[in-house]
């Protein structure tokens, strides 16, 4: 069977051997692919880089070696995830492709530079490194804006677009507030608050990262759990404009210390990710497919947001009476917080790396699975290790959150230990078949010329099941004289 590729838009939407019947707007199976890999070698690194400050982290979560590791697993994990994600389902959402795939290269470039120089400068106090990977972090958010201006300037297309188009503007904001860091760190050219870690913390969490999540999670939990919710889905369209707003009044209420945006930030924050959660309650309920484990890392992501609420509340009741024991609360907090991302992110990866792996495979002329059949994207990983991968990211993060609210060095290290593991079973799982699939096709093709082509090679060696094919056919022909 031979796959008729669909016509493209011209500019990110254009590239050869698309299969027939995938949008025009979709950019290259490269583009996304490279993002979501590079996010699972951060998940590796992440995981080395807890285990190495485990003992820092108990004395003093906001010491550098500790940023260090944070960075990390926010810049090279996350954010390089999420990143992947918009620059896939932004096309998608919107029916316009990318403005250049170039530019999405280049952004994914400056990303994965930034995201390791980043924490590697921090950890060896070495500034230089801090203010080149500031300037191509910041770089690399303005070409991802620029790309997905054309896109997201689409009207009509609900909540979902409106949450890209926050999650952009918080990925700036982000950035300058990021700059701001590494030029504070160069030499204090101007004086910051010691609570701008924690708006930067805030912006890319949920005025960045969260937002993108809980409007681009509004158009896929209805594709994978087969769900239709009637009516208007407002708790949907409130939990895109809760985190958003609740995120941006937050952070400057942090970073100046004013408590009349800090407290109405947080409750707007709340409210917020409260909406997300009846959304997904609502998606569970009406969702014909059943029961399986992207659900249940879903719900378990989920469960993190309330841990995160409560560790918050706990560290700002204890904090000024405690301050070492605040600060440790308030570390695990925002652990909890960053496994919600985390725990969705590995689980939502189990189906989206293999929808975009089976788009490629398609274009390579793959169309069959192992057993013969038709290719489906449940052929393209291993059940069994998406299930050891829940394990490992769940007992992940439960782990860092408990070691740094108890200033435990082993539940540290022991969540490091298990969140690289996570990573490498992620990598490997969702990478293995599709690559397997594409070498047995390129050994395929060499064996198919010499079987059925005019060269040489077939006139004078033809193989024996050539030779039988042949024979039967002539005896076909014989008996066909015959009859007549």
């Amino acid at each position: 069977m031979v796959t008729t590729p669909a016509p493209a838009p011209a500019g990110g939407g254009a590239w050869e051997g698309r299969p027939a019947g995938l949008p025009g707007a979709v950019p290259p199976p490269s583009v996304p692919l490279s993002f979501l890999a590079a996010s699972a070698i951060g998940l590796v690194g992440c995981g080395v880089a807890w285990a190495w400050v485990s003992g820092t982290a108990a004395s003093d979560p906001t010491a550098d070696p500790v940023v260090a590791a944070v960075h990390v697993g926010v810049l090279a994990t996350l954010s390089m995830g999420v990143l992947g994600a918009t620059h896939q389902f932004t096309p998608v959402i919107t029916a316009r492709p990318l403005r250049s795939v170039r530019l999405a290269r280049a952004t994914f470039a400056g990303w994965l530079a930034a995201a390791w120089m980043l924490p590697l400068g921090i950890a060896t106090e070495q500034v230089a490194v801090t203010a080149v990977s500031g300037a191509m972090a910041g770089l690399a958010v303005v070409l991802l804006a620029v790309n997905l201006t054309g896109p997201l300037s689409v009207r009509g297309k609900g909540a979902s677009v409106t949450a890209l188009r926050v999650g952009v503007s918080g990925a700036l904001l982000t950035g300058f507030l990021g700059a701001a860091f590494v030029g504070d760190r160069q030499g204090n050219w101007f004086a910051l608050s010691g609570h701008v870690d924690v708006a930067m913390g805030v912006l890319g969490l949920f005025g960045w990262l969260g937002v993108t999540y809980v409007g681009v999670a509004e158009k896929l939990w209805p594709m994978f759990m087969l769900a239709h919710v009637p009516g208007r889905r407002l708790p949907g369209r409130l939990a895109v404009w809760g985190v958003g707003l609740g995120a941006v009044l937050l952070a400057p209420g942090l970073a100046w210390s004013v408590t009349g945006l800090a407290v109405p930030g947080a409750g707007i924050l709340a409210a917020g990710l409260g909406c997300h959660l009846v959304s997904l309650g609502m998606h569970v309920r009406h969702r014909r497919r059943k029961a399986d484990l992207h659900l249940a890392y879903l719900v378990t992501a989920a469960a993190w947001l309330p841990v995160a609420a409560g560790l918050c509340l706990a560290a700002v009741l204890v904090l000024p009476t405690d301050h070492h024991a605040g600060t440790a609360l308030a570390a695990a907090g925002v652990a909890a917080a960053a496994g919600w991302l985390l725990e969705a992110l590995v689980g939502h990866a189990h189906k989206v790396v293999p929808f975009i792996a089976w788009s490629a495979l398609r274009a390579r002329g793959v169309t069959n699975g192992p057993a013969g059949k038709p290719l489906m994207f449940a052929d393209l990983y291993d059940s069994r290790w998406a299930a050891v991968a829940y394990a490992s990211v769940t007992l992940g993060v439960a782990a860092l959150c408990a070691g740094l609210a108890a200033s435990t060095p082993g539940l540290t290290a022991l969540s490091g230990v298990v969140l690289s593991i996570c990573g490498i079973v992620v990598a490997v799982n969702l990478s293995a078949i599709p690559l397997r699939m594409l070498r047995g096709r390129a050994t395929a093709e060499p064996s198919r010329a010499l079987v059925g082509g005019t060269g040489t090679a077939h006139a004078s060696a033809p193989t024996p099941i050539g030779r039988r094919r042949a024979e039967r056919l002539r005896r076909g022909r014989g008996r066909a004289a015959t009859s007549r």
